[in-house]
């Protein structure tokens, strides 16, 4: 059996292959193209088309990508982190582990900017194996982990490496303060190069953003802005701005100033509106958006138009401040 797991671990990997296949057809470089430009015609090309899947496609394109990731584009932000504090009982971590299906959680002490590491279920598990009647003298220090702590501008691929390298599969995003920013864990780095992966014990999301049937459109907060602009085909951020936000959530946020309240209802200068259907104090959580009042011209991605001189004096104004409507349901 280990001469055949030997042999087999020689066998070349379908990376491997992909790599090799690489090297065979990269063209030859001018001085003003890039490998990544390289890589990126090999793939897109009639030959590779007819070589390589499209699943093999994708992952090389996620490859490229991952290259230019940082921590902070693959973390779980703070608001969904899901930890236990360091005084928790035995029969508390069990509940939770069982709700939230997760196999690793972060420990910290009093609140999230005080983690002191992690705890596995598999030491939870061989702790009761060798405890049988000592429930109540459960500690959580006794079978803790360490964690690691990174910044968030690191790159994706460096904390991939440290992960291997340190057999430290969880790290926790911190800013320059001392504050956790977010968590990432290997299977996060992973899935960014080969796609969602579901054990069976995953339970199935829902889709981030769905279309309604009278037009509108129910969005979970976290939704990427880019995915909206995708669906409705026009531009919702100027990214020659610096903007911080990625999410429908954090754009709300940014039009108003702070987290609105359940039932408002936000104007976009594009002409949609976004309702918020669920928040509490500290964020939004779920928006309805409406679509009915976009303009052919935010549709048709026009801009630096001359303004109309008998339009509405709102219109000419700046469209951010003079579009902006706050309107609470009563």
């Amino acid at each position: 059996m280990r001469a055949k797991d030997g042999e087999a671990a020689r066998q070349p990997s379908t990376l491997t292959h992909l790599l090799d296949w690489f090297v065979k057809k990269l063209p030859g470089r001018t001085e003003d193209q890039s490998l990544r430009e390289s890589i990126e015609t090999v793939i897109g090309g009639h030959e590779a088309t007819e070589e390589l899947g499209p699943q093999a496609r994708h992952m090389l394109m996620n490859i490229l990508s991952f290259a230019e990731q940082r921590v902070d584009d693959v973390m779980v932000p703070r608001a969904d982190i899901v930890a236990v504090d360091i005084s928790a009982s035995l029969d508390d971590l069990l509940s939770l582990t069982r709700e939230k299906s997760h196999s690793r959680l972060p420990v910290y002490r009093e609140t999230l900017d005080e983690p002191i590491g992690m705890v596995h279920i598999k030491d939870v598990l061989a702790w009761m194996a060798s405890h049988p009647n000592e429930r109540r003298s459960f500690d959580l220090r006794a079978i803790r982990r360490q964690v690691l702590f990174v910044p968030p501008s690191m790159p994706a691929r460096d904390l991939l490496l440290k992960m291997q390298s340190s057999r430290i599969h969880m790290a926790l995003v911190v800013d320059e303060y001392g504050g956790t920013d977010g968590l990432v864990s290997i299977e996060d780095l992973v899935e960014e190069i080969v796609g969602d992966i579901e054990d069976e014990h995953d339970v199935a999301e829902r889709a981030p953003l769905i279309q309604l049937s009278d037009g509108s459109i129910d969005a979970l907060a976290r939704a990427p802005i880019e995915d909206l602009e995708d669906m409705l085909q026009l531009t919702l951020v100027d990214r020659k701005e610096d903007d911080d936000a990625d999410t429908l959530g954090g754009l709300v946020f940014s039009l108003v100033g702070r987290i609105p309240q359940r039932g408002e209802l936000i104007s976009h200068p594009v002409g949609i509106e976004f309702e918020i259907r669920d928040a509490d104090p500290r964020r939004i959580k779920r928006l309805l958006i409406h679509q009915e009042t976009i303009t052919p011209k935010a549709a048709s991605g026009e801009t630096d138009a001359e303004p109309d001189p008998g339009a509405d004096p709102v219109s000419s104004a700046d469209p951010i401040d003079a579009s902006l409507d706050l309107n609470e349901k009563s």
